[in-house]
């Protein structure tokens, strides 16, 4: 299962990080690709509207698997009956929060367990993720510094 994380100290507080990572509806200003995040009545599932780099909107959908306050937050993308079906099996995506000095140690995690022809090519995939992790950190480090 290919896994992928990237670690960043941003310059500021735990609190003020955590009142970003932990609400789904701040993804599109800092996730890449994410155009908007729709929920439902159900707190713990959010739909995001991802665009592709076609410009078309691709719906994927999530369910929080957990959350500790000010430490970590992690959902799941759900996958039965849709696109992505063909290409995983599983797909997590962790945030980890640590107070270092003054900032916050950000570590973001993806998990993939591919499927069908997807398994021949896990490098491709890490590849791509890490460089999406890279941008969510970034785009992280710029709404909240």
């Amino acid at each position: 299962m290919p896994k992928v994380s990237r670690t960043r100290t941003l310059a500021v507080a735990p609190p003020d990080v955590w009142r970003v990572v932990a609400d789904p509806h701040h993804l599109p200003r800092w996730w890449p690709r994410v155009a908007r995040v729709e929920t439902g009545e159900e707190d713990e599932r959010f739909t995001q509207v991802l665009m592709t780099a076609k410009g078309r909107p691709v719906r994927a959908d999530f369910r929080r698997i957990a959350a500790e306050a000010l430490v970590r937050v992690a959902w799941e993308q759900e996958l039965a009956g849709t696109p992505f079906e063909r290409l995983l099996r599983s797909a997590t995506t962790e945030v980890a929060l640590a107070p270092e000095g003054p900032g916050t140690a950000v570590t973001l995690t993806v998990r993939q367990q591919l499927r069908g022809w997807a398994r021949f090519g896990p490098f491709f995939f890490r590849r791509a993720a890490g460089r999406q992790l890279n941008e969510a950190l970034t785009g992280l480090e710029t709404l909240c510094g």
